[in-house]
């Protein structure tokens, strides 16, 4: 019998079939199949042994992750990791991007991705709406991962030591990332209650702009005088030259939180055979930086290493989105 190897998929943010129906990455919206059961699931498939007596399926097992920068980057960075978890797990592995954060929410709870690569708030929404969801791998940035405030030299805002500092913005334009970004949004609009500053307190309704990269942007553009960002994009910003942001000064540094993390379906194993999820952790956590093939992800990671995690490292972030009304 010939042996064909695993494989791996990037689709484009258009149209992408996958084993419950149709994600439409582009819009954020999910076509879902008649109800019922999916008769198709636990046939043709030769790796594996599955559990309660069924066969696992030979559909590709899809993955995605929350769109928080450039999305040319993250198609390179998630094609990158489709091939990988193909060759670790030896099943066909497909990554389709999406435009916003509830896509992958949506897809996750539907059951049109397997795994995902999510923010805090967007796993707390994910694993409450997927019942013994896991979360189980981190990057080693992500136990202790920071917010920036940044602002506009012309804004006259000087930079402070302590969460008090921030009712200086007062009467400024901010704006965040995406409307439900752990570091572009919950925690620095918390960090704003904690001070005493409300966004009533801004000029004008505060902007969401989408993603961390496009917060530095609008902010070294002059279209906001403030923005909130993730300390991990920032850097790489600066450090790779994209962005002119010479008359951009950092305000204010978070005290850290936990946030991004792997998020799987409880059934992963079940759907796919008896391993899988193992499989993706071996990999992730035996990425070694001397390895040019490894080290290249985690470089597009910005990590050193992934190590475990758990669902409780996140109960910090489902209060702070319950208190904010943002956990739905």
């Amino acid at each position: 019998m010939k042996h064909t190897p695993p494989s791996s998929t990037v689709v484009p943010p258009g149209l992408a079939t996958s084993r419950r129906g149709l994600f439409l990455g582009a819009s954020g919206l999910f076509l879902l199949g008649a109800c019922g059961t999916d008769d198709s699931a636990g046939t043709d498939s030769s790796t594996g042994g599955g559990t309660g007596g069924s066969a696992p399926t030979s559909d590709p097992l899809p993955i995605s992750a929350i769109p928080d920068q450039d999305p040319e980057l993250l198609n390179r960075l998630y094609g990158d990791v489709a091939a990988r978890f193909a060759d670790a797990t030896g099943l066909e592995v497909t990554y389709t991007p999406v435009t916003e954060y509830p896509a992958v929410v949506r897809g996750f709870e539907v059951g049109d991705l397997y795994l995902a690569w999510m923010g805090g708030l967007t796993g707390v929404q994910a694993a409450q709406r997927v019942d013994g969801a896991v979360a189980f791998a981190q990057r080693d940035i992500d136990a202790e991962f920071t917010s920036l405030f940044i602002a506009t030299k012309e804004s006259g805002l000087a930079p402070f030591d302590d969460v008090a500092g921030l009712t200086e913005l007062a009467g400024s334009s901010l704006t965040f990332g995406s409307e439900t970004s752990t570091s572009g949004r919950l925690m620095p609009q918390y960090f704003m209650d904690q001070a005493g500053l409300s966004l009533d307190a801004l000029q004008g309704e505060p902007g969401f702009s989408g993603s961390h990269d496009a917060t530095i942007e609008a902010v070294a553009s002059g279209s906001f005088e403030v923005g909130a960002v993730n300390e991990q994009v920032w850097n790489a910003t600066v450090e790779a030259g994209v962005v002119d942001v010479s008359q951009v000064v950092v305000l204010f540094r978070t005290p850290p939180y936990f946030d991004y993390h792997w998020l799987a379906r409880p059934d992963i194993d079940e759907v796919y055979g008896d391993g899988t999820l193992d499989s993706i952790k071996d990999l992730l956590f035996g990425l070694d930086p001397a390895l040019p093939e490894d080290a290249a992800i985690l470089e597009l990671f910005g990590a050193a290493s992934f190590i475990p995690t758990e669902n409780a490292n996140y109960d910090k972030i489902r209060d702070v989105a319950e208190e904010l009304d943002l956990l739905a």
